[in-house]
């Protein structure tokens, strides 16, 4: 016989644990648990089915084993046929899945440290043993395990593949940019060549006619012809100008150009472009003064020359009543070379425009000596390339001033050895003095000895170093040497003038007139130690320079 409680017991289940022993509490709660029941079902096969559809890889997996369990996602990005596939061929994550163990040391370690990992790139290895590269999310769940972690894996081929080619690109890009760097530089080299040759053949004709006009003018003419060749040696000055203003600002342009820096008296080299610029006022009838004072700088000398040069010939150009000041002030450790004029002025929008290329101050038509606009804007290049300063200030209708600022030499050095005193008068001619001209155009030895012969020089002539060393040979030794720099066969003029000393047995005073202008001449003639004059020749310079030459006689 069953006892009570047995039956009791018998009867007990899930329904009583639940609070729903009594059938008239299963009727009332029944329907809302199976509602519950139903919604996590739903919830559970929708993660399930997220799991099993993903587009990424995801597992779970015991740093010191291999997975816990995956989704076919994880099994594709590694190559095997299923989630079951990848969970039975990997057991040991280490060796089996990661291409670097020691890469996964690492991710361990700062795993352990942080407790997550987000979109660390790093590779996996494949079924077939080839590397795929991913993206892994990792979190750990010292919940399920020590080293129990969860992950989340993209595959990034893609990407990395176009990472690659874009890394290739760019390699490909900048060789072909050193490619095309390379080929502009031997552009630039080539026509830096072009430019030399073509100035020396431009300049060669044109030193001719400017010393057959020099010759001309020192003649008696009348009125009318006298007239025309003034107006023809305006016309060939003008070319040589704009041409040598071509030449420099190409240079500039191409950084061909770089600053011999020497410790330079400045108001030695102020006052002798003054006294150039005097002929230049007293034709224009413009007052012109000079407000100077001792001062030494470390310039390139041909440079400073140039610029200041070009912004007494810019006041001269634009002034037509007045007159021009060159002036020096110290300020500050520095030193102020100001030109100011009485010219035309210039409109305050227009002081930044005057410094470009080929940009006047003046339309065409409106009077005055036009030039082609390149004198200031190689004053501001030469400017930048010596690390000096420009300024400008004007008043339209009463004039400019322009103010260079560079910076004082810090010790005057040494004064040079005083030349020895002339012997030789040069006041009203050079007396007979033997100067022999080498260079290699005919008709710049016939205008070179029409000019010489005109100021008392005997003149020799040779067109190359052994014809020069001919007439040596023959007993007319020259007392002066005038020797173009580049003659027939490679050979220089620097080689005759040392081929000559060499059989007279004496240094006899020498120069070189050249049409290059390269800083590379420049600074090879300085090293030999041979005065250069630039082609086309200004007569009073070649009078200043042979004139100079002279007291070195023996």
């Amino acid at each position: 016989m069953k006892k009570p409680s047995d039956t009791q017991d018998s009867n007990y289940g899930i329904g009583d644990l639940l609070g729903l022993g009594s059938q008239s509490v299963r009727k009332n709660y029944y329907p809302a648990l199976q509602e519950r029941i139903e919604e996590l079902e739903q919830e559970r096969n929708r993660y399930k089915w997220l799991f099993e559809n993903a587009l990424h890889g995801i597992f779970q997996a015991n740093l010191r084993g291999g997975f816990l369990a995956c989704n076919p996602a994880m099994a594709r990005i590694c190559g095997y046929d299923s989630p079951d596939h990848l969970i039975g061929k990997v057991i040991r994550l280490r060796e089996q899945l990661f291409c670097s163990s020691a890469e996964f040391d690492q991710i361990r370690q700062e795993l352990l440290d942080r407790g997550s990992l987000s979109a660390r790139e790093t590779r996996l290895m494949r079924a077939d043993y080839t590397p795929v590269p991913v993206a892994i999310t990792l979190l750990r769940r010292p919940d399920l395990g020590p080293e129990v972690v969860e992950a989340f894996v993209a595959d990034i081929t893609e990407r990395v593949q176009a990472r690659e080619k874009l890394e290739q690109l760019n390699q490909d890009l900048e060789r072909r940019v050193e490619e095309r760097t390379e080929a502009l530089q031997n552009a630039i080299l080539s026509k830096d060549k072009y430019l030399a040759a073509a100035s020396h053949d431009l300049l060669q004709p044109l030193n001719a006619a400017r010393l057959m006009i020099s010759a001309l003018q020192d003649s008696q003419l009348p009125e009318q012809e006298a007239r025309m060749v003034h107006q023809v040696h305006r016309a060939l000055e003008g070319a040589e100008e704009l041409l040598a203003d071509l030449l420099d600002i190409s240079k500039l342009d191409q950084q061909a150009m770089k600053p011999d820096l020497v410790y330079t008296d400045l108001e030695n080299l102020l006052q002798g472009l003054g006294e150039e610029f005097e002929a230049v006022a007293a034709n224009a009838g413009l007052d012109f003064r000079l407000r100077l004072k001792p001062a030494v700088v470390r310039t390139d000398q041909r440079m400073l020359t140039r610029i200041v040069r070009n912004l007494l010939s810019n006041a001269f150009r634009y002034t037509t009543s007045g007159g021009v000041v060159l002036g020096m002030r110290k300020a500050g450790g520095k030193l102020r070379i100001e030109v100011w004029d009485t010219g035309v002025g210039i409109a305050e929008d227009k002081l930044q425009d005057i410094f470009t290329e080929f940009h006047q101050l003046l339309p065409q038509g409106t009077g005055g000596r036009q030039g082609v606009g390149l004198g200031l804007a190689i004053v501001e290049r030469m400017v930048r390339i010596l690390g000096y300063q420009v300024e400008v200030s004007s008043r339209p209708g009463r004039g400019s001033r322009f103010v260079v600022m560079l910076p004082l030499a810090s010790a005057r050095p040494a004064p040079a050895p005083s030349a020895p005193v002339p012997q030789l008068s040069t006041a009203d001619g050079f007396d007979g003095a033997n100067v022999l001209v080498i260079d290699n155009e005919p008709a710049v030895l016939e205008s070179m000895s029409v000019l010489l012969e005109r100021w008392g020089c005997r003149v020799l002539t040779s067109a190359s170093e052994a014809e020069a060393l001919s007439l040596v040979n023959q007993g007319k030794e020259p007392d002066v040497i005038l020797a173009d720099f580049h003659l027939d066969n490679g050979r220089t003029g620097c080689q005759a003038i040392h081929g000559l000393r060499k059989r007279l047995g004496r240094p006899v005073p020498a120069a070189v007139i050249t049409a290059d202008r390269s800083d590379e001449t420049r600074q090879l003639m300085r090293a030999q130690s041979l005065p250069i004059l630039n082609k086309p020749v200004k007569p009073n310079r070649l009078r200043a320079l042979v004139t100079s030459l002279l007291p070195a006689m023996p």
